[in-house]
């Protein structure tokens, strides 16, 4: 096998710089800017915060389990509405049937600072909710932190049929309602789950509201005093998925975008043929239709070797753009799904392009011009407008298009556990 040109495995970082492994004299270093602080899942499977402009590996986490290598984490810009995120026991929280006992049990970042939710002997709901959340009609995601203390919970938007009850025993959804609502949980440490509810709003006063549920899954019930659930770090976004945590303390508050660009450059890529890999999982934005993007650039933008991500038609796409002649090269193809890891590369050459997807030439053209002035590799276009959003395991950039057979072994799993592990599947 060839040795890459470029390659980058998360591990090495600093503030402001994401290392590669190759080329050693540090040329195909990437340039890292994030004008805030992040959250991340760290090697002990802790949320740990990030500081300005340092780059966030993330660990995955397989049945609560940290379990694989790191990936880059790189995500749009968000704010948590929500102006207290842990504490429960301010007013800021209404609560309804139910009281709040604070910093009870170590929460999802290692620290004795999470609440408790106990209800009372009524028959009622037991409940904390934020009365009138102000959000614009779209998309938006509600979640928190919560284990359970005897009680399943729902979250809720409060604002009609629109909610979702989550198993806190054995992590399944039990069940949604609400027009396009959707709901996700994820396992982390110690019994502790991430629950999550998206669903484009219809009204911009809302109540986000998460409620203890008994083992017939009714949320009106008589307590018994001292069941509830335990929770930690609520959130609410406008977007169609989850991101990170951002912790608030009083005020509402905003994690930036992220940039990663500047790796390379004009000795480090040929023009005339060369294969660029990649290892990744990229968040998909419902109702956004520009696209994310990946690839390598000329200084002027008109040469590319690219991978495009169509978010309105779930097509991705490499793009081969040349000033030596036109039209451009494109290799379409529809996924039926990018949340979970994937291994793609491009193969370029005068009049032999080939998109390869986890082992297999998914789509060909013998026909078509190479680029010229390659030197910059980047996770955007080349104005760093269509900023690339995803986990990023690995990248490898080749100055030579590679055999048939080598092609074939750079995009497939290497193992039954290694591809279990990248689709964070649980192996029994």
């Amino acid at each position: 096998m060839a040795t890459p040109s470029l390659a980058m495995i998360p591990s090495g970082y600093k503030a402001s710089k994401v290392y590669s492994v190759l080329p050693e004299s540090g040329v195909g270093d990437f340039d890292f800017t994030r004008a805030t602080t992040a959250t991340r899942v760290n090697s002990s499977g802790l949320i740990e915060e990030m500081a300005i402009n340092v780059p966030r590996l993330e660990y995955p986490l397989i049945d609560g389990v940290v379990n694989g290598c790191p990936s880059l984490l790189l995500e749009p810009q968000r704010t948590n509405l929500l102006a207290y995120s842990e504490d429960f026991s301010n007013s800021y929280w209404t609560k309804s049937g139910a009281s709040i006992s604070s910093d009870i049990i170590t929460s999802p970042d290692g620290s004795l600072n999470a609440d408790k939710i106990v209800e009372d002997t009524s028959t009622a709901g037991h409940t904390v909710f934020r009365n009138s959340a102000t959000v614009t009609l779209a998309s938006h995601t509600f979640s928190c932190f919560v284990k359970t203390n005897g009680r399943n919970i729902k979250l809720d938007f409060f604002g009609g049929n629109n909610n979702a009850i989550f198993n806190l025993t054995s992590g399944i959804v039990i069940s949604t309602n609400g027009t396009g609502l959707t709901a996700k949980i994820e396992k982390l440490l110690n019994g502790w789950y991430r629950c999550s509810i998206t669903q484009v709003q219809t009204a911009t006063t809302i109540y986000p509201n998460i409620l203890c549920v008994d083992n017939s899954n009714n949320s009106t019930y008589q307590g018994d005093g001292t069941s509830g659930v335990y929770l930690w770090g609520a959130m609410l976004e406008q977007g169609s998925f989850q991101t990170s945590y951002i912790p608030t303390n009083g005020s509402t508050t905003t994690r930036n975008a992220e940039t990663c660009n500047g790796a390379g450059d004009a000795a480090t890529f040929n023009d005339s043929e060369g294969v660029l890999m990649v290892e990744m999982n990229r968040f998909k934005q419902s109702g956004v239709t520009d696209y994310l993007s990946f690839g390598i650039f000329d200084s002027s933008g008109n040469n590319a070797v690219a991978f495009k991500f169509r978010n309105s038609l779930n097509v991705f796409y490499a793009s081969i753009e040349s000033t030596l002649g036109s039209p451009r090269t494109d290799l379409n193809y529809t996924f039926n799904d990018l949340s979970s890891s994937t291994k793609i590369l491009v193969k370029y050459k005068t009049n032999d392009f080939a998109l390869w997807v986890n082992g297999f030439k998914v789509v060909t053209d013998s026909s078509g011009y190479v680029p010229t002035g390659l030197n910059q590799l980047k996770f955007s276009n080349f104005s760093n407008s269509e900023p690339f959003n995803g986990n990023t395991k690995q990248v490898q950039y080749y100055n030579s298009a590679l055999t048939e057979s080598e092609l074939e072994k750079l995009t497939s799993w290497t193992s039954f556990s290694d591809m279990a592990n990248a689709q964070q599947y649980t192996i029994i």
